[in-house]
C-alpha cells in the first residue's frame, strides 16, 4: 500500500516556508491528539500521520531527499545509512507534540533537542474549552476560570526535600541526570542519551522526601486564570496561555494552558465566517406594499426598509453589521433572508379580502414570468 504525500498530509504546498510546516503541524497534532479523541483508532492513526510528516519537513536533509526521491529516498540514503520510517509509532507522534506543546512554547523544535533531564521536569499543558455567544465573540472578551493544577510547593520551594541536608548528587549520573552509551559500528559512532533511571533524570536523590508534597515538588491547587479572548475568533481556534499549564516535578517548568474555543447557538443568527444571517418573516401585505421593520443585530436594533414588491427568498444586505475579522480591520455584514409568512388558517373577513384581492388580474402571476428552475437554467445553461 502506498504512503500518503507528507505535503498533503499537513496541507500545505512545496514551497511552504518552514514556519508554514509548523504552523499547520501544529494545529492538526492538536486537532487529532489521543487525549481530544479518546479511543478513536481513526484519529490516532491520524496523529501519527502528522506527526511522520512533520519529522521529514521539517529536517532540512530529509525534505531535500524526500522532494528529489519521495518516499523511497527515506529509506535509502545516499551512502546505505537507511532512514525508514515504517517503523514510526505512536511514541515518536507524542514525543513530537510534547516538544511543541510543553514548557517553551513552538520556536524551539528543530534548533536542538532539550536534555532528557529538562524533558523529564518539563509540566504537561492543560486543555479547556470556553463556550462563548456570539455577542462576546463580538467584541474583546476577559474569561476569568478556576482550574485544577499542579503548582510549586512553597514548603520545600519545588525542591521535593525535607530540607537541604535530605539532598545529595545522584551517583549513577554523577547529577547529570542522563546516561550516555556510545555505540561503533561501521558506519561510525553512535551515542545514546536516555533519562538515569536512578533519579528519574533529575540528577539528584532524596533521601528524606518534603511531607506536603511527597517529594514532588509541587501540588494540585485551584487557580484563577484571566484569559483575554480577541474579537472575531471561531470554533475550534485555541489561544495558548505559555506558562500556565501544570509546574513541572522538582522545579520544573510549567506547561502551557491550552484555551479552546466553541461558539454557543444564537437565537437568531447564523454565522457564516464574519458574516451573519438572519431570517425575517413579513406578511404578504408588508412583502407586496413595502414597510420598515426593526431587526435584530449583534448590539441592539436597527431600522429596515423592505422594498414594494419583495419576493420571498431575497436577500437584503445590511453592512458591517456582522462580526469582526480576527487579527483584521474590517467587520462582516448581516444578509436578512426574507421570508413570507401565509397564514394557514383565515377568519370570515380574511377570507372575503383574499378572494376579493385574487379578482384583481396584477396580483396574479403572469404566464409569461419564468419560475425558479427556468430562471437557474437560464442562467447556467445557455
Amino acid at each position: 500500500m502506498s504512503k500518503k504525500d507528507y505535503y498533503e498530509i499537513l496541507g500545505v504546498n512545496k514551497n511552504a516556508s518552514k514556519e508554514e510546516i509548523k504552523k499547520a503541524y501544529k494545529k492538526l497534532a492538536l486537532q487529532y491528539h489521543p487525549d481530544r479523541n479518546k479511543g478513536d483508532k481513526e484519529s490516532e492513526e491520524k496523529f501519527k500521520e502528522v506527526g511522520e510528516a512533520y519529522s521529514v519537513l521539517s529536517d532540512d536533509d530529509k525534505k531535500a531527499r524526500y522532494d528529489r526521491f519521495g518516499h523511497e529516498g527515506l529509506r535509502s540514503a545516499p551512502g546505505g545509512g537507511g532512514f525508514d520510517f515504517g517503523g514510526f509509532n505512536f511514541g515518536d507522534a507524542e514525543a513530537i507534540f510534547e516538544q511543541f506543546f510543553s514548557g517553551g512554547g513552538f520556536g524551539g523544535f528543530g534548533s536542538g533537542r532539550r536534555s532528557s533531564r529538562a524533558s523529564s521536569r518539563t509540566g504537561s499543558d492543560i486543555q479547556i474549552k470556553i463556550k462563548l455567544s456570539l455577542e462576546e465573540i463580538s467584541r474583546e472578551t476577559v474569561k476569568k476560570i478556576r482550574i485544577s493544577k499542579f503548582v510549586k510547593c512553597e514548603t520545600c520551594n519545588g525542591k521535593g526535600a525535607k530540607d537541604s541536608s535530605s539532598v545529595r548528587k545522584c551517583s549513577s549520573c554523577d547529577g547529570k541526570g542522563e546516561i550516555r552509551t556510545v555505540q561503533r559500528s561501521i558506519l561510525g559512532q553512535f551515542v545514546n542519551v536516555s533519562p538515569c533511571h536512578a533519579c528519574g533524570g533529575q540528577g539528584e536523590v532524596i533521601l528524606e522526601k518534603c511531607p506536603m508534597c511527597s517529594g514532588e515538588g509541587r501540588i494540585r491547587e485551584e487557580r484563577t486564570v484571566s484569559v483575554t479572548i480577541p474579537p472575531g475568533v471561531s470554533e475550534g481556534q485555541y489561544l495558548t496561555l505559555s506558562g500556565e499549564g501544570n509546574t513541572g516535578k522538582r522545579g520544573g517548568s510549567p506547561g502551557d494552558l491550552i484555551v479552546i474555543i466553541q461558539e454557543k447557538e444564537h437565537k437568531y443568527f447564523h454565522r457564516d465566517r464574519e458574516n451573519l444571517f438572519y431570517d425575517l418573516r413579513i406578511s404578504v401585505a408588508q412583502a407586496a406594499l413595502g414597510a420598515d421593520v426593526e431587526v435584530p443585530v449583534i448590539e441592539g436594533k436597527v431600522k429596515l426598509k423592505i422594498p414594494s414588491g419583495t419576493q420571498p427568498g431575497k436577500k437584503l444586505l445590511l453592512k458591517n453589521k456582522g462580526l469582526p475579522v480576527l487579527n483584521g480591520y474590517s467587520t462582516g455584514d448581516m444578509i436578512v433572508r426574507i421570508n413570507v409568512w401565509i397564514p394557514s388558517k383565515l377568519t370570515k373577513k380574511g377570507k372575503e379580502l383574499f378572494e376579493a384581492l385574487n379578482e384583481l388580474n396584477e396580483i396574479r402571476p403572469k404566464a409569461t414570468e419564468k419560475g425558479f428552475f427556468e430562471k437557474i437554467k437560464d442562467r447556467f445553461f445557455d
